[in-house]
């Protein structure tokens, strides 16, 4: 009998084991899909609130960001102070809202522009520029910048798709996406 009654033990415990196993393999599932979830859920968050991505797929902004560099901007930058002169932003191009243009913020609301032999003035006082990679040429404006609009220019000034040749000169500031801070790829580096 105590045999039969050892027997009888071994099976239960096998029997149980292998509800175990499944509950335990159930349960493992569950965690990575939980985990992935709010990964995923993590990502469209920052995606949507708190970062901004972008692709250069111009020469623009050289020597500061690179064609095919990839650069990650902060969307929060602007929620508690007003862009300045000299800041590098990302944002939805004006003649066609599908785009995301990056460029540096170069002229103020109520502030006129004008480029005399390609030398930037700012309310007729020259503006210091060492992010040029080299001397920029020819003649343009004055632009006066609206009430809660931005003049844009890229840093390789001669080949740069900017205000000065787009339809509608200036982006509203609530069409600024964030502030560039750094290029992820191909290296890691700060924007300046």
């Amino acid at each position: 009998m105590a045999g039969k009654d050892l027997l009888n033990t071994i099976k239960d415990s096998l029997n149980g084991d292998e509800s175990n196993k499944k509950h335990s393999v159930l349960r493992e599932a569950l965690s990575w899909a939980l985990v992935i979830v709010l990964a995923i859920a993590a990502a469209l968050f920052l995606n949507s609130f708190i970062i901004v991505n972008a692709r250069v797929t111009s020469g623009s902004m050289e020597n500061t960001i690179m064609t095919g560099d990839r650069v990650l901007g902060l969307q929060f930058s602007y929620w508690f102070s007003d862009p300045q002169r000299g800041d590098v932003v990302i944002f939805k191009y004006p003649d066609n809202e599908q785009e995301n243009y990056i460029k540096r913020i170069i002229g103020l609301p109520g502030e006129v522009i004008q480029i005399v032999e390609g030398r930037v003035y700012v309310n007729n006082e020259l503006l210091d520029e060492p992010y040029l990679k080299e001397t920029p040429y020819g003649n343009f404006g004055p632009y006066e910048v609206p009430e809660g609009h931005y003049f844009m220019l890229g840093d390789n000034r001669n080949n740069s798709e900017d205000s000065r040749y787009w339809r509608n000169k200036y982006v509203a500031k609530d069409k600024i996406l964030g502030k560039a801070y750094w290029i992820y790829y191909p290296q890691i580096k700060s924007i300046g």
